[in-house]
């Protein structure tokens, strides 16, 4: 396993959100985003939701290309197959409802293979929802600013992928 390329991005989970998707590939899908509702990461092969449990803290995600993967690691709170297209190899990291996080160039076009995994998931959410709980009218104005900057844990996702194949041809609409 020789790992290739490595992209961290932070990102805020719009709408408890992220999205990974082609540079190309502008339109969503409802299906693919009800199933990260259930699984955490879901796709449609173009496009891959991962959904958190708080809208407002800032996540870490990390993209690794690797010649072959490896098993996501034994302190995973959950993990699941994920395969996802890129035609032009450039992948953008979105935050669903507060536009790009970041774009991120893929060694080459194609298909990518691999699994999503991810770590402090409830940990943050947990601590999101006690900080709400705590807060009263009488609190000051950037408290909350101040608890989502200085979260105990950093909710993260990772994707291992690894390269498998040549995109898919496109169409040619004019024949």
């Amino acid at each position: 396993m020789a790992l290739l390329a490595e992209h961290n991005v932070t990102a805020t989970p719009g709408r408890r959100v992220l999205e990974v998707y082609d540079a190309d590939a502008y339109l969503g899908d409802e299906t693919a985003m009800d199933a990260a509702e259930v699984q955490v990461v879901a796709g449609n092969g173009y496009h891959l939701y991962l959904c958190s449990l708080q809208p407002d803290m800032k996540v870490q995600m990390t993209i690794r290309i690797w010649d072959t993967p490896p098993a996501p690691p034994g302190d995973a709170e959950g993990q699941t197959d994920v395969s996802l297209e890129s035609e032009t190899g450039i992948l953008v990291v979105g935050q669903l409802d507060r536009g790009p996080a970041d774009e991120i160039t893929l060694p080459r076009p194609g298909v990518y293979e691999g699994h999503a995994w991810w770590q402090h998931r409830q940990a943050a959410a947990d601590y999101y929802n006690t900080t709400l709980d705590q807060l009263t009218d009488d609190s000051p104005e950037d408290q909350l600013t101040e608890a989502w900057n200085n979260c105990p844990v950093t909710e993260r996702y990772v994707l291992d992928l690894a390269y498998t194949r040549e995109p898919e041809p496109i169409a040619d609409e004019d024949q």
